[in-house]
């Protein structure tokens, strides 16, 4: 009989911080998953070196949302509810996105990276973003 509480996984960023998340949420990253499978996960948390607990929230959050949008609960997913949330998502300063590409990266989300990487071709194509 499975259990009704989900098994939770502690992330560890780069500056210390631990995040406790669900372990549906920690495998929608690969490398978190084979950290998981290579029994790297303990009490003390999955260390996370190249991350920091600001852009390692922001991630928490996109793959919440992509978790929860997923679930098969009766109702349909509505894709263009989760495109929109996306699109909100990435409103953000060019650093903060820069960062959130590299620990997508480092983090192996491929729709993460995918968004991330498209919202800035984006930009460049808009004139929009600012080289420094």
């Amino acid at each position: 009989m499975a259990s009704t509480s989900a098994k939770k996984i502690n992330l560890k960023s780069s500056d210390g911080e631990i995040f406790v998340i669900d372990e549906a949420v920690a495998l929608e990253s690969q490398t978190i998953k084979h950290m998981i499978e290579d029994d790297c996960a303990d009490e003390t948390g999955i260390p996370l070196p190249n991350v920091t607990s600001k852009i390692l929230a922001k991630v928490i959050e996109y793959c919440n949302k992509h978790v929860d949008a997923g679930k098969s609960d009766g109702r349909s997913v509505d894709e263009d509810e989760i495109k929109n949330w996306d699109a909100e998502f990435v409103k953000i300063d060019q650093k903060t996105l820069f960062d959130l590409i590299l620990a997508a990266n480092y983090l192996d989300i491929k729709s993460l990276l995918d968004l991330t990487c498209k919202t800035v071709a984006d930009m460049i194509n808009e004139n929009q973003w600012a080289f420094e």
